[in-house]
C-alpha cells in the first residue's frame, strides 16, 4: 500500500496535461518500469473505465492500486494521485495562490508541450504492442477517424463497443494463448470479492436515486452539495471539461457560486497536475453557508465516489469475464479501438493545446527524445519542460 501511495503520490505531483496524458503517465510508469502489467492488460483497463461514467484516468489509476494492493491500495493510489491538485485548488480558492491570468505562462505552456511527447510515446508503444495485423490497424484507424470527426463522449463508448463487435467476428478464438500468458503475469494481482463487487454497484445505483430525495427533503447545504456532485460524477462519460455545465449548473443558479469565481477556479483548474474533477475542491471551498473545508471535503469526497463504486463493483466480474474466449476476441477489437481513439486526443486536444509555435514544438520534441531515446523518467522531463518555458517561452 505505501509503495502504490508513493507512486500516485509522485504522478499526482508531476501529471499535467489532462486525462490522456495521464494514461500515458500511467503506461509510462506501471507498464513500461515497473512491469506490474502487460500492454494489453494495460489497454483492457483503459477500455472497460472507458466505458464507465466518471473521470477515466482517475478509475484506471484506482483499478492499478486496487489490482497491487486490495482496497487499501486503491484508496492509496486516489489520495496519492488527487490529494496534491486538492490541495492546490483549496489553496486558490482561499486566496493563497492568486497567481492572476496564468493561461499565457511560460511555465505552463512548457508543461502542455511535455504532454505532447508523453502522449506520443504512449501512443506509439501502445501501437507496437497491439496493432499486430492489418485489421487492428483497420480498427485503430476507424476508430481514430470517427473520434477526431465527431468530438464527443458518447462516440468513445460507440467506438469501443464497435471495436468489441468487430473482434468478435475478426479475430475469433486467436487470442487464447496470449491470453493465458496475460494471467500468468497477473498472477500477483490482488482478487476482489464478486459479493463486494455486487454491495458496491447496489449502493452506486441506490444513491443515485435516492439522493436527491434526501436533499429535498432535509434542505441541508451540505447534503445539497453531496447530491449535486455525486450526480455529476455518476452521470458524465469522458470526464474533464465534459462535466463543466453540470458542475455550473448545480452551483451557479444556485447561489452557491458566483459566475466569476467558477471561471476563476476553472482557469486555476488547468494549471494544476491530477485529475480535473478536483475543480470540485474549489467549488466546494468557495461554496456560501459551509466552512470551506468541509465544503471541499463533501464536494471531493462526493464527485469521486461513483468511480470508487464504479471501479469496486465492475472489477471482479471484469477479471473473470476476460478470461472467456469469447470475451478475449472483444478485447482485441477493443484495445486496437483504445490506440485509435487515444491517437484522436493526441492531436486535439493534447497537441493543438501544446504547440502553437516553434518554440513549444522545439520543447515538445526535446521532451520526446528525452523519454523515447534517452529513457529518463516522466516526471523528470515535466519538470525540466516547465523550467525550459518559464524561462524562454
Amino acid at each position: 500500500m505505501l509503495e502504490v501511495l508513493a507512486v500516485f503520490f509522485r504522478l499526482g505531483l508531476t501529471s499535467f496535461g489532462g486525462p490522456t496524458a495521464h494514461l500515458g503517465y500511467f503506461r509510462d510508469e506501471f507498464v513500461q518500469r515497473r512491469k506490474w502489467m502487460t500492454e494489453e492488460e494495460y489497454a483492457d483497463l483503459v477500455a472497460v473505465c472507458q466505458f464507465m461514467p466518471g473521470p477515466a484516468s482517475s478509475q484506471v489509476g484506482m483499478a492499478i492500486g486496487l489490482k497491487r494492493a486490495g482496497y487499501a491500495g486503491m484508496f492509496a493510489a486516489w489520495i496519492g494521485f488527487t490529494m496534491p491538485s486538492v490541495i492546490l485548488m483549496v489553496a486558490f480558492a482561499l486566496g493563497v495562490a492568486r497567481l492572476g491570468d496564468i493561461s499565457d505562462a511560460g511555465w505552463l505552456a512548457g508543461l502542455k508541450a511535455a504532454a505532447v511527447a508523453v502522449v506520443t510515446q504512449a501512443v506509439m508503444g501502445m501501437s507496437k504492442s497491439i496493432i499486430t495485423d492489418a485489421w487492428r490497424a483497420a480498427i485503430a484507424l476507424g476508430a481514430f477517424l470517427v473520434v477526431l470527426l465527431v468530438p464527443n463522449p458518447f462516440t468513445q463508448v460507440g467506438v469501443i463497443a464497435a471495436g468489441m463487435v468487430a473482434g468478435v467476428l475478426l479475430f475469433g478464438r486467436e487470442r487464447n494463448g496470449e491470453n493465458d500468458a496475460d494471467h500468468v503475469a497477473a498472477t500477483r494481482s490482488k482478487t476482489q470479492s464478486r459479493t463486494v463487487g455486487a454491495v458496491a454497484l447496489a449502493t452506486f445505483g441506490a444513491l443515485l436515486v435516492f439522493l436527491p430525495m434526501i436533499a429535498g427533503a432535509v434542505r441541508n447545504t451540505g447534503v445539497g452539495i453531496f447530491d449535486s456532485f455525486y450526480r455529476a460524477g455518476a452521470l458524465v462519460f469522458g470526464g474533464g471539461h465534459v462535466v463543466l455545465p453540470l458542475l455550473e449548473q448545480a452551483t451557479v443558479p444556485t447561489g452557491l457560486v458566483d459566475h466569476d469565481s467558477f471561471l476563476a477556479g476553472y482557469g486555476a483548474a488547468q494549471a494544476v497536475p491530477g485529475p480535473l474533477f478536483t475543480f470540485a475542491s474549489f467549488l466546494g471551498a468557495s461554496a456560501e453557508g459551509v466552512p470551506w473545508l468541509w465544503g471541499a471535503t463533501i464536494a471531493t469526497v462526493a464527485i469521486f465516489l461513483p468511480a470508487a463504486l464504479l471501479v469496486i463493483g465492475v472489477m471482479p466480474f471484469w477479471d473473470r469475464l476476460r478470461q472467456h474466449p469469447m470475451a478475449a476476441s472483444a478485447l482485441a477489437g477493443a484495445n486496437a479501438a483504445v490506440v485509435g481513439i487515444l491517437a484522436a486526443a493526441l492531436y486535439n486536444p493534447v497537441f493543438t493545446a501544446g504547440v502553437h509555435s516553434p518554440g513549444t514544438m522545439g520543447v515538445a520534441a526535446a521532451a520526446f527524445v528525452a523519454l523515447h531515446s534517452f529513457k529518463l523518467p516522466a516526471w523528470a522531463v515535466v519538470i525540466a519542460a516547465a523550467l525550459v518555458g518559464g524561462i524562454a517561452l
